[in-house]
């Protein structure tokens, strides 16, 4: 967990110069956190005022998320409203009644890496968003 989080802090820095507004439609795929289990889909990103909505489609399952934004600015995070500058997304998701978190990064080719787990997970898993 601490070699992810020192990873996903190490990608916050490089992010400054990330293409930047996540907003858009990507091919995503990733994995499971219990299992391993890879899975394939869409993910669709709206800004939705000062938060954005995130979509998910795998499979037959839709998972619904809203996030809260940031980018790297002089090297400091600077989180806040929705802008088209923003490298770094934290989304909170539900599908039923299972719920989660997730946080993604941009990355200089404009995909999206980041990590996830779900209510009252103990393991996280990557997720990659490619633009489509």
């Amino acid at each position: 967990m601490r070699t992810i989080l020192i990873s996903l802090l190490a990608a916050l820095m490089m992010a400054a110069s990330a293409q930047a507004d996540p907003s858009g439609k990507y091919s995503v795929s990733g994995t499971n956190p219990d299992d391993g289990k890879k899975y394939t889909g869409t993910v669709e990103v709206t800004r939705t005022g000062e938060t954005y909505s995130v979509v998910w489609r795998i499979g037959n399952d839709v998972f619904n998320g809203t996030a809260i934004a940031g980018y790297i600015e002089v090297g400091n995070y600077v989180a806040g409203a929705a802008t088209v500058d923003d490298t770094v997304l934290s989304v909170a998701y539900s599908s039923g009644n299972s719920y989660g978190l997730a946080v993604y990064v941009q990355q200089s080719d404009g995909a999206w890496e980041g990590v996830w787990t779900y209510g009252g997970g103990t393991k996280v898993a990557t997720e990659l968003w490619l633009p489509m």
